[in-house]
């Protein structure tokens, strides 16, 4: 049968809380195997990124901490991100020309906050605040939201959920292939060629991204900087070492996969530790950024090495891709390896997340799974997220619109 086109938002804030991005994709068709007009065709129609109210980003910085995290702050913020995810795909269906009632489904992954995987028998747990009820409220369109729930409630990691959408899109028949993206955390999919079913493909999160440099930036800036622009306080510096050696002996990056890390464990306090051990060596501001920017790339670099077959291409994606001393630092660790950037795909780098949820939406719609169990560890594929219907909701015994509330109104 054939599935008719659909423009789908795709909502996405990753570890790094410095914003939302949001896109705006066309898609049509089904996945692989999923009947007789297999594969999907995608088109980005528009992409804006939507910085944080920092007040809100501090808000939400304060729900990373236990002791800061009370449930009452949880409970306002989950709202308030909500509110926030609403004005951004508002803001990109203006970008794109479109109106609200044009857009047919929303799918946000929302801010993750707590991230709790699996581990020797005991189930994990998630959670990602973005109320999907406000975005549907705020903007009249049907959201899917809270993804990662499903997966781990089948016993897998809740991530990397982005491991299916890689399949679907970098898939070859002769050559083995790497999607690596480098967000606040980093993330890896292994494409072996010819990967014609889900089970071919495994993906892990390879340890720290961005959030551990973001937060030696702050503190080598005094907070002017919130991130390394263009890797330039790690260019000005000179790695350490001696000292990377002892960072790179962390558990998590000995462990083989299926396995996933987060803030709870690589966030502001695993930051202050590193910086502490930067200090008491008496290394400048600049060299201990360039080793916690080693950091990133020689943990990349190892999961090539250690838990990976050969592979001759990396397609890196994420805001690391905006760090040149970073990518100078992995493209040094992988010399026989061709890097390329996702860019040259015509997805821009930073908005491969979010096009991966329209994506996961999309499948979520048509009943299609959207996740890989080998890639997530979980004891079977799982139709993803919860569903809130908009004002464009059809009811399906009458064929008629629901009609609950007004399209594009504004985020309160």
């Amino acid at each position: 049968m054939h599935v008719s086109r659909m423009h789908v938002i795709g909502l996405m804030s990753g570890t790094s809380v410095d914003g939302i991005d949001a896109v705006l994709v066309e898609i049509e068709g089904r996945p692989p195997g999923a009947g007789d007009d297999d594969g999907i065709d995608l088109s980005l129609r528009q992409h804006v990124h939507v910085a944080y109210d920092p007040e809100l980003r501090q808000e939400i910085f304060a729900c990373f901490r236990p002791d800061t995290g009370t449930v009452d702050r949880v409970c306002r913020v989950n709202f308030a991100i909500g509110e926030a995810f609403a004005g951004a795909a508002l803001e990109v269906i203006e970008a794109a020309g479109f109106t609200p009632q044009k857009v047919d489904l929303i799918g946000s992954h929302g801010q993750t906050v707590w991230h709790i995987p699996p581990a020797e028998g005991t189930p994990g747990a998630t959670l990602q605040l973005g109320e999907g009820a406000v975005i549907a409220e705020r903007t009249g369109i049907t959201t899917v939201s809270n993804f990662r729930a499903r997966d781990m409630a089948a016993g897998g990691h809740g991530a990397p959920l982005v491991s299916y959408v890689d399949w679907l899109l970098f898939s070859h028949e002769t050559e083995a292939r790497a999607a690596q993206n480098i967000g606040g955390i980093a993330n890896v999919t292994f494409l072996p060629p010819r990967c014609d079913t889900p089970s071919d493909a495994f993906a892990f999160d390879t340890g720290p991204g961005n959030m551990l440099i973001d937060d030696a930036a702050r503190r080598a800036t005094d907070g002017e900087w919130s991130y390394d622009q263009d890797g330039q306080l790690a260019s000005a510096g000179q790695a350490d070492e001696e000292l990377l050696a002892e960072w790179m002996a962390h558990p998590y990056l000995q462990r083989s996969p299926p396995k996933t890390t987060g803030r709870e464990v690589f966030g502001a306090q695993f930051g202050a530790q590193l910086w502490a051990q930067g200090q008491a060596r008496g290394l400048a501001d600049v060299d201990i950024v360039a080793t916690v920017t080693a950091l990133t790339a020689a943990s990349i670099a190892r999961v090539y090495r250690d838990f990976l077959p050969p592979v001759d291409e990396i397609i890196v994606s994420g805001g690391g891709t905006q760090n040149a001393t970073l990518m100078a630092m992995l493209r040094e660790r992988l010399p026989s390896v061709d890097i390329t950037p996702i860019d040259v795909w015509g997805v821009p780098a930073e908005a491969k997340e979010a096009v991966a949820f329209a994506i996961l939406a999309y499948a979520t719609w048509h009943h299609y799974p959207g996740t890989l169990p080998a890639c997530t560890g979980a004891q079977h594929a799982t139709v993803l997220g919860d569903i809130t219907p908009g004002g464009n909701w059809v009811n399906r015994k009458t064929g008629s619109k629901y009609g609950m509330v007004q399209f594009g109104q504004n985020p309160g």
